[in-house]
């Protein structure tokens, strides 16, 4: 299962907050067997949301976007998303229900705007916040909060599925220049995926659905070259 991540918001672009939550479901889809395939980080446009998702919808097997979603003048991700898919916003009767009876709110105190939802999509409650997320096609809504986030994340977690991957680590007392050439053969030796990331040492990730060749894989490199001792 390809999937996207879409994050919406200013902040974001200029640093005024860092994006934990795409690292966050990157390493969740991940541990599911989910493949994270692009995130792309959007600005609080409508055009800029809707074009993306609209693009990302079509390319990918699911999208999730995370950020902008609320009554607040700056909370465009909604309206984004309907546009993107072709319907318009409207009060969500369910998600309503939801926050006069689980989530303890009467209609009079909820800001104008919190239950807009593209028209016929499902509601994705908030057990953390207020505002909620959704389901429309394969486009899944959430908070830009992070906790709200991750909980809304839990309530869907199991339409995201695949084979979840076997990861092996070989930590290697060499320049990374000087590995180039035994990692393009360790790659076409075995059906694995390798990465390698300098610093104190190379740390060379393994990666397959198939965990005799990740142990394949990483006997073979450890036998070719300079491993760090483990104490």
């Amino acid at each position: 299962m390809n999937v996207a991540l879409v994050s919406v918001g200013d902040e974001l672009l200029s640093g005024d907050t860092v994006n934990t939550n795409a690292a966050w479901l990157g390493e969740r889809l991940t541990e599911r067997g989910a493949s994270v395939a692009r995130v792309t980080v959007v600005p609080d446009r409508v055009a800029d949301i809707a074009r993306v998702v609209n693009e990302h919808a079509a390319d990918y097997d699911a999208v999730i976007v995370t950020g902008g979603i609320g009554p607040t003048h700056d909370d465009k991700t909604m309206e984004g998303v309907a546009a993107a898919v072709g319907r318009s916003l409207s009060r969500n009767e369910a998600a309503l229900e939801w926050l006069e009876s689980a989530g303890g709110y009467a209609r009079e105190d909820l800001t104008e705007g919190t239950t807009l939802l593209p028209a016929d999509a499902e509601p994705l409650h908030n057990t953390e916040g207020v505002a909620p997320g959704c389901k429309v096609e394969n486009v899944y809504v959430l908070p830009g909060v992070p906790a709200e986030m991750k909980a809304m994340f839990e309530s869907v977690a199991d339409d995201f599925d695949g084979e979840p991957p076997h990861v092996g680590y070989v930590a290697v007392n060499e320049p990374e220049s000087q590995l180039v050439d035994r990692l393009q053969e360790l790659q076409e030796r075995f059906a694995v995926t390798v990465g390698s990331y300098p610093g104190e040492h190379v740390r060379v990730k393994i990666e397959s659905t198939d965990a005799a060749a990740v142990n394949a894989a990483m006997a073979w490199l450890q036998d070719r070259a300079e491993v760090e001792e483990s104490d």
